[in-house]
């Protein structure tokens, strides 16, 4: 399947490392014109250098805003006022005891993860719906549907881009432009090898140490191995190109099957 992204322009939030740098790499291989978006002007600049040479395009531009706030949204939305992909892939995590987290955490928690994503959404899509073409792609976690104990503030945040996917994709309902989540499982980000090894120790090679960390910690997992960064570009891009037009108002799973259902 040849997927050619070469016109469209993709703003993909968060995108200085991880999976959202793996999500802007695979679309600026596939053509797009890529905006990395940070909150740093430095690590932005790395991050455009780093996507430029992996993905071989010269296609590729940096926007610095903190998207958690208005200030930044509206810094960001002035520098890119026009897209056609829009992946909102920002988003924070952490553990906490589920009856201490206060409401500044809970509030924090939903600002960076959903509100961001919102306040992107209602500036882009109107424009995308007039021109009769365009996608959005929230970035959800296994964790939206199995929820865990100790993170059920960042849990929250993924059920409710569930909700939210969902309630835009009607919106956008008949224009060409489709709205999707994408359920991401366990992945093998900054710091997982770090906290791989402090369960399983610093013996056995780095293959065989997520494989046991993933059948002891994390044994819903059909796949028995952390997910590369790249395996869920791989789905956002396909979302993102003309041949996903019939998907709209999903939630697509790449999580390796840790979610136990046959539907989210």
């Amino acid at each position: 399947m040849q997927i050619d992204l070469s016109g469209r322009t993709a703003l993909v939030t968060g995108s200085t490392q991880g999976i959202g740098h793996a999500i802007a790499t695979g679309l600026a291989r596939a053509g797009a014109h890529v905006v990395v978006n940070g909150r740093g002007e430095e690590r932005v600049a790395d991050a455009v250098r780093t996507v430029s040479a992996d993905s071989g395009s010269d296609n590729v531009i940096g926007a610095v805003g903190d998207l958690a706030t208005e200030r930044g949204t509206a810094a960001v939305l002035e520098a890119v006022p026009t897209v056609d992909i829009l992946v909102n892939n920002l988003g924070i995590f952490g553990s906490a005891p589920p009856l201490e987290i206060d409401d500044a955490e809970w509030r924090r928690y939903f600002e960076v993860n959903v509100l961001s994503a919102v306040r992107l959404i209602r500036a882009y899509l109107p424009g995308m719906k007039e021109r009769g073409w365009g996608r959005v792609l929230n970035l959800a976690s296994d964790s939206a549907v199995v929820i865990p104990a100790e993170m059920i503030h960042y849990g929250m945040t993924k059920t409710s881009l569930l909700a939210v996917s969902r309630g835009f994709a009607k919106d956008a309902a008949g224009t060409g432009v489709t709205v999707n989540s994408v359920i991401a499982g366990p992945t093998h980000t900054g710091g997982v090898e770090g906290f791989v090894r402090e369960l399983v120790g610093d013996e056995l090679p780095w293959d065989e140490a997520q494989h046991e960390f993933m059948v002891k910690y994390r044994p819903q997992s059909l796949l028995q191995r952390l997910i590369e960064p790249e395996e869920i570009a791989n789905l956002v891009v396909y979302l993102a190109s003309p041949h996903a037009s019939a998907t709209t108002g999903g939630a697509v799973r790449v999580d390796g099957g840790y979610v136990d259902s046959i539907l989210p």
